[in-house]
């Protein structure tokens, strides 16, 4: 199986320690050695909105403040790299066209971000598009999509499957609320509408559900194409 997993920073990596990423590192070598072709997308996190942060006090636009956020995800994406040891491209991929060649290789590609307003997550779901991935994970620090923000409402539902459309509802939804926090961002969930490919949103903060994504016996949401509904 072919495997793409959009990891966000914050789970990755919510701390500069080194923890949470060896244990990603642990579960995506064996995911490989169990015969999966894997490559991952590393989001910017805390340490991104730390930076940003600053950045804008001292003036920067946004333009800017985006290019300082892909940095970040470099960063990150270069912890994971040390953690896959050599099975990992050993510098962050910075092209789809440069991460498909890897995964033809043999070899785990680590992208962070890439384009200014793309989010990380977008690059994963476009990664997966273009390399007709068998799978995409998001690893997230919810553990599924709600019919509602559940941080918002109190009798927000988690779904066990819905199909790409019904989650561009859910986050268009979301997001036109100032202040709430959609699972997947709006940019991703187009995309992921527009490849049909099957994807799973699960909490990330627990490295081995993406073993159990593959296998088929998480506890996280399963995005399924329009005709298996």
């Amino acid at each position: 199986m072919k495997v793409i997993v959009s990891v966000g920073g914050s789970v990755l990596a919510p701390s500069v320690e080194s923890d949470r990423v060896a244990e990603y590192g642990r579960v995506l070598r064996e995911l490989e050695d169990a015969g999966h072709t894997v490559g991952v997308v590393v989001g910017g996190g805390p340490t991104a909105r730390t930076y940003i942060g600053a950045a804008r006090e001292l003036g920067a636009n946004e333009m800017e403040l985006d290019q300082l956020g892909i940095a970040v995800t470099r960063l990150n994406a270069r912890l994971l790299i040390a953690a896959l040891e050599d099975r990992a491209v050993p510098t962050p991929v910075e092209t789809h066209e440069r991460a498909r060649e890897a995964l033809r290789h043999g070899d785990i590609p680590v992208m962070g971000g890439t384009t200014p307003g793309h989010t990380t997550d977008a690059v994963g779901t476009a990664l997966a598009e273009y390399t007709d991935a068998d799978l995409l994970i998001y690893a997230t620090s919810v553990p599924g999509v709600y019919d509602a923000d559940p941080d918002e409402d109190p009798d927000a539902t988690k779904l066990d499957s819905l199909t790409a459309s019904e989650l561009v509802d859910i986050v268009s939804g979301i997001e036109l609320a100032a202040g709430s926090n959609a699972p997947v961002d709006l940019l991703a969930t187009k995309l992921l509408e527009r490849s049909g490919l099957r994807a799973v949103v699960l909490d990330g903060t627990d490295p081995t559900a993406l073993a159990r994504a593959v296998d088929g016996t998480h506890d996280g949401t399963d995005v399924v194409p329009e005709d298996e509904r």
